[in-house]
């Protein structure tokens, strides 16, 4: 079956060729393909960055198959791009840095398409939660790969029980959209934060456990600087470009308050919605340089999932609150600044952005400051399993924050 193929597709098309070109300037083909054994096989639990793990050729070619598999996926039911697939192939771009590969990634897909046949819907409905809900692929290396169970077949058992965690994913994230109403854009991260502790205390009651896991490349800022750099500019003139060459409708853009489901691609068109990804882009890369975070597999994970929901519900006036908010609740902690949690914390606090976009500033700012709190405790619940921990966070912030602002305070107009 023919199906034509966006335009919108054809960029991000474009970017994984580039990719893939930068990954052999890079590494040789042998070091690449010693790098991705290790990405295919090896524990992917928070936090393994796999620049460190396999290096930057291995790393591009992973992110290029996932993206470029994530498109195909797209194409097949026949989704047309709009704010929710654009921040789903950037999640899936940027999570592919660190966790997520073009095989681990299938079992969690394979589990929702079953439960779309089950509920006797198309898959067209389910395909975004099916792309973001491989926040829980870990666990297919971890059960598969990792000698944790003790018997034979444990890549089949790893393998069934992960397809099973993707046929009872939907309903969870659909309730889960209700309890935080809305104001966690990383909304599957919260319910896949919910489930994974489930599996995870079955797992540790039977004795099986996961050592925590810290890989962190370092000294390639200056790099990936200006890869980031250039791609937000491009996509800033790009968009101005497809826009009318002017900026109409930014600042109307920023008047949102990013509560899902806000899909600014629909709302505004291309143009502009790429002009606010690229200054989200700017913004956090030089945000993070300046804190003296490294940039590596998961800061520019989170870099770019920043800019995919830049279409989806983030823009700089409800997204800097909250990150200033998580970077005081940083510097008064126990924690370092630039240490790996502390700086992906920020990143992904601004997930809670709809919090300042509705109640303003300094409800921002406190939502930001108590997700770094409650982000640093609720990893171990899941054993890393979760690679949206920050969205597990930000649904715990919102449960508890959004009943009280509440009910007393009325909304800032």
């Amino acid at each position: 079956m023919h199906r034509k193929i966006h335009s919108t597709y054809y960029m991000f098309i474009c970017l994984c060729l580039f990719f893939i070109i930068l990954a052999f300037v890079m590494d040789t083909p042998t070091e690449i393909l010693l790098g991705f054994k290790k990405i295919l096989f090896e524990s992917n639990i928070l936090i393994t960055d796999y620049i460190e793990l396999a290096g930057i050729g291995a790393t591009f070619i992973n992110t290029s198959l996932v993206v470029l598999a994530s498109i195909s996926l797209l194409i097949y039911v026949g989704i047309k791009p709009n704010g929710s697939t654009i921040a789903a192939l950037f999640t899936m771009a940027g999570f592919s840095l660190f966790g997520k590969n073009i095989v681990n990634i299938w079992p969690i897909i394979f589990g929702i398409w079953l439960y779309s046949k089950y509920q006797k819907e198309k898959f067209i409905n389910y395909v975004l939660i099916a792309l973001f809900a491989t926040t829980l692929s870990p666990t297919v290396n971890e059960l598969s790969f990792s000698g944790h169970l003790p018997f034979e077949g444990d890549i089949v058992i790893g393998i069934l029980l992960s397809t099973f965690i993707g046929f009872i994913f939907p309903p969870m994230a659909a309730y889960c959209l209700k309890l935080h109403q809305g104001y966690n854009l990383y909304n599957i991260g919260f319910a896949a934060g919910l489930l994974a502790t489930l599996l995870m205390s079955l797992l540790r009651a039977f004795g099986i456990n996961f050592e925590s896991r810290l890989l962190w490349s370092t000294g390639n800022n200056l790099f990936f600087s200006i890869i980031l750099i250039c791609l937000f500019i491009v996509m800033i003139i790009v968009g101005y470009i497809d826009n009318g060459k002017n900026f109409k409708t930014l600042f109307k853009l920023y008047k949102q308050p990013g509560r899902l489901v806000s899909d600014y691609y629909l709302l505004f068109g291309r143009g502009i919605t790429m002009i606010n990804m690229g200054i989200l882009g700017i913004y956090s890369t030089s945000f993070l340089l300046v804190i003296g975070g490294d940039l590596n597999g998961p800061t520019i994970g989170g870099i770019l999932t920043i800019v995919g929901f830049g279409a989806f519900g983030k823009h700089l006036k409800n997204v800097f609150p909250v990150m200033i908010g998580a970077t005081l609740s940083s510097l008064l902690n126990i924690w370092p600044i630039n240490s790996p949690s502390m700086v992906l914390g920020i990143l992904f606090s601004s997930t809670l952005a709809p919090i300042s976009g509705q109640f303003g500033l300094a409800y921002g700012c406190l939502a930001g400051f108590l997700h770094i709190c409650l982000m640093m405790n609720l990893a171990y619940l899941h054993g890393g399993l979760n690679l949206y921990n920050n969205g597990f966070a930000g649904g715990m912030v919102c449960i508890i924050l959004i009943p009280i602002i509440t009910a007393f305070r009325k909304e800032l107009k």
